[in-house]
């Protein structure tokens, strides 16, 4: 019976190396999987005598590492979701992690992607696991993408989290673009509205403003304010432009404060109908996440420190760790979340359920979904409603000036009249 020597990581993350007897190389690696952990490496005898090994953490990172880590500091959420679904169709279709690495060096074209791959192949080489691999990009690989990685070789099912991560990466892409697409439209709008507005009083407005000043009669109550209002977007522009640059640099010296980010945070997250999207945007972000950690055998305590990371937002940051802090105190989740009042009421109530029926994970998942319908809808009644806001500004303004113009015209025209009309 032919022999096949071995690389495979425990659970602990111990690499273990050895020779086993199989018929053929797939029946070695389940026999692998089934009693040593995850497999690494499996080549016939004759092929693996000599193949190094090392301890996990043991061995420094070369230079061949440090290069390609230096190589690809930043990546696409589309490189990143790209790699991670090649990675599991290769795991899964029974490669070892070794060959599928090798294999991605080879297939990647794409110059960012072709040294990750050899990166984390140069990482495995030199001992360490996938997941210390990923933890040298921490630009591109979030602490809970890399924490499922890890979770997923110590329990032997790198290859299914791989696939969960896959989705879960295509779900929060598709959430944002959600949000970015539907607010694209009105963002147009208000942009078109404001370049129309300062077209009309610094272009059109003066030209006819001349002509009626050159006839030296008295102007209308509407024209003269037209008129006024002219002036101090002719004359007082750069006073427009200190204000605006005062507010931006003081917000910005008020937000760089721990007190003034928590504030501002808060108002934004309050914000009547923009802080709805955010608010339901991180409900169905925050439930997808911790019911997708839960699932995959990340405890409830790392899964929330996970979760706060997600955050952007220094006040929902600072109820978040009160929330996890009375978890770790023994109080069940739904009861520090109800403590904190940062989710819905419904939210807390499926959230008890889930933990009182032990299906805490998928109704969690359960919860991200009603989030995302809601979500849906929050952003369908901004849209629908700021094109036609912009649209009244728009009109208010190009009517007072028509109105402040025709003023003019019929007061000229009754003075040309004997007698008047």
């Amino acid at each position: 019976m032919p022999q096949f020597h071995y690389v495979a990581r425990t659970a602990k993350g111990e690499l273990l190396e050895g020779m086993l007897d199989s018929t053929d190389r797939g029946a070695a690696i389940r026999e692998v999987e089934k009693t040593k952990g995850f497999p690494v490496r499996i080549q016939p005898a004759a092929e693996g005598k000599g193949t190094p090994s090392a301890s996990p953490g043991a061995a420094p990172q070369s230079a061949a590492a440090k290069a390609s880590v230096a190589a690809v500091q930043t990546m696409s959420h589309g490189q990143q979701h790209l790699f991670t679904e090649q990675l599991a169709l290769l795991l899964g279709a029974g490669m070892t992690l070794d060959e599928a690495l090798q294999i991605l060096v080879r297939r990647m074209k794409h110059p960012k992607l072709h040294s990750l791959a050899k990166g984390l192949h140069q990482a495995l080489i030199e001992g360490r696991s996938l997941s210390q691999a990923l933890k040298e990009y921490p630009r591109i690989f979030e602490p809970l993408y890399v924490n499922m990685v890890a979770a997923g070789e110590a329990s032997g099912t790198l290859s299914d989290i791989l696939k969960r991560l896959v989705t879960y990466l295509a779900d929060v892409k598709q959430l944002r673009d959600r949000v970015q697409q539907a607010l694209v439209y009105p963002a147009v709008l208000v942009v078109v509205g404001i370049l129309m507005v300062t077209l009309f009083m610094t272009v059109m407005v003066p030209k006819l403003m001349k002509f009626f000043t050159d006839t030296n009669q008295e102007l209308p109550p509407a024209t003269r304010l037209l008129m006024a209002v002219h002036g101090a977007f002719a004359h007082y522009w750069w006073v427009g432009l200190g204000l605006g640059a005062l507010v931006f640099f003081g917000m910005r010296s008020w937000t760089s404060t721990p007190s003034g980010r928590k504030q501002w945070d808060a108002i934004r997250w309050r914000i009547p109908g923009y802080g709805g999207v955010i608010r339901h945007r991180y409900y169905a972000q925050a439930a997808r996440t911790l019911g997708t950690l839960i699932l995959n055998g990340v405890t409830l305590v790392r899964g929330l420190e996970l979760v706060e990371d997600i955050a952007g937002n220094a006040f929902v940051l600072e109820r978040m760790k009160l929330v996890q802090r009375a978890v770790v105190d023994g109080v069940a989740l739904s009861n520090a979340c109800t403590q904190q009042k940062l989710f819905p009421e419904l939210f807390v109530d499926m959230l008890a359920v889930g933990e009182q029926s032990g299906r805490l994970g998928e109704t969690l998942n359960n919860i991200a979904d009603v989030y995302d319908r809601e979500l849906d809808k929050q952003v369908k009644i901004i849209s629908t409603l700021i094109p036609p806001l912009v649209m009244v500004g728009i009109a208010v303004v190009v009517g007072f000036v028509v109105f402040g113009i025709l003023s003019a015209v019929f007061s000229m025209t009754k003075g040309l009249r004997p007698g008047g009309f």
